[in-house]
């Protein structure tokens, strides 16, 4: 695809929610593919949840529509009705035959949970499988970024969260493409100062050796800061593969920041594969 003059060719949406995640409670996956076609995407991937954690939640942290049990101040999110999703995907690609649209799933957490990630990865056919991060063990439990901000020291939250990751990494090949590296920032109390990404550069620096090491992908997530200096560290790590992914829970939030996403990734050495969907890579 040879873009029109001044136009930017955007990639493949490779992180969105519709639906079938429990937690994407304003999602529409016909209504996604449809803004997908309004944009000029060429293609997106619907990579739903798949979450075996039970989380502590303060009252007022998580929407009431999210599905799931709750249970004395504890979340455990709902199921991937697998079957049921991939019958929605097949939908879509009839609907909308000039969209390329992938099916996929977000793990989190998936070296706490390997038998049930297992059973879920066999189930159907999936293009992307995500790993994600989304919490650390707070006592009997687990907690995610702002219940951890509420309990401990900010710095100390993304300490614990990067070397996490390096584990998660380490011990699981069941993901292919690391999912927002930067998740807690998107949670950065104010009352801690401004971020400064510096400050934990040796915390990323190991985490993303620990990625490029194993062969696998950094996603650069637009629903975050967009840190430059986390894409030149995966680079200089030994990173040689990005993709895009805008985190999308409902239809208007499909392609958001992309293009800046891709301005980054060309400035620091990537481009794209030969057709629009492909991850992009360093030459040579």
């Amino acid at each position: 695809m040879t873009p029109a003059p001044g136009r930017t060719v955007l990639p493949l949406d490779g992180h969105v929610h519709s639906e079938w995640s429990w937690d994407a409670v304003a999602g529409d996956m016909e209504a996604t593919c449809a803004r997908a076609v309004e944009l000029g995407l060429p293609a997106v991937a619907f990579t739903e949840h798949v979450d075996h954690t039970r989380w502590l939640v303060s009252e007022g942290q998580l929407d009431e529509r999210a599905r799931g049990e709750r249970r004395e101040g504890t979340f455990a999110p709902g199921p991937l009705a697998v079957e049921s999703y991939l019958a929605a995907v097949e939908r879509c690609r009839e609907r909308f035959p000039g969209l390329t649209v992938l099916s996929g799933v977000e793990l989190g957490e998936p070296h706490w949970h390997a038998d049930a990630v297992a059973r879920v990865l066999a189930s159907g056919p999936l293009d992307r499988v995500l790993g994600s991060l989304h919490s650390l063990p707070e006592g009997a439990y687990a907690a995610e970024p702002p219940e951890l901000f509420r309990r401990r020291d900010a710095d100390a939250v993304v300490h614990a969260y990067l070397a996490e990751l390096a584990v998660m990494v380490a011990q699981t090949q069941t993901f292919e493409v690391l999912a927002h590296v930067d998740y807690p920032l998107r949670h950065w109390p104010a009352a801690a100062g401004p971020f400064e990404v510096h400050r934990f550069e040796d915390a990323f620096r190991h985490a993303l050796r620990t990625l490029a090491d194993s062969g696998r992908v950094l996603e650069v997530n637009t629903k975050g800061p967009m840190l430059p200096e986390v894409v030149r560290w995966w680079r200089e790590e030994g990173g040689r593969v990005v993709t895009f992914g805008s985190d999308a829970h409902a239809p208007a939030g499909l392609g958001l920041r992309l293009a800046e996403a891709v301005a980054m990734a060309e400035a620091h050495g990537f481009r794209p594969g030969r057709h629009p969907y492909d991850r992009w890579t360093l030459p040579g």
